[in-house]
């Protein structure tokens, strides 16, 4: 359908948008607005024009596992968000000093290179440089 022209956001449930925030804003992200609505909202925005909108409204039992990644039995919906980037060592080293760990690193023969990390709600984001 050509009148859809871009993803508008991503929606992620989080347990305290003060953790989620300062995550975020280790990544470049900008707080917009929030909590608003009936199930409370927060929005951040990146540069780029990436946004992401945190419902505000999750179990806030911290020993809980992301149901679609840490648990034997594959439930169907969306596993992470991937951002394009063109420095894998400059965002590896920025994450580094900011104390957010990577968990996985993939690199293909034709040159792509992505990794993994986990947002404090265990939500993941895979930072993609392609080949």
């Amino acid at each position: 359908m050509e009148q859809i022209t871009r993803i508008n956001h991503v929606g992620l449930r989080v347990r305290d948008l003060g953790q989620a925030r300062a995550f975020y804003e280790k990544l470049g992200f900008k707080f917009i607005v929030g909590p608003v609505g009936p199930e409370p909202v927060a929005v951040m925005e990146h540069p780029t024009g990436i946004n992401i909108n945190f419902i505000l409204n999750a179990s806030s039992d911290a020993s809980e596992n992301n149901i679609l990644m840490d648990v034997p039995e594959k439930h169907t919906g969306f596993t992470h968000i991937a951002l394009e980037i063109t420095d894998r060592e400059a965002v590896e080293r920025h994450l580094d000093d900011v104390g957010i760990h990577i968990t996985e690193t993939v690199k293909l023969p034709d040159g792509t290179v992505f990794f993994f990390v986990r947002d404090p709600d265990g939500n993941v984001i895979e930072f993609h440089q392609p080949a």
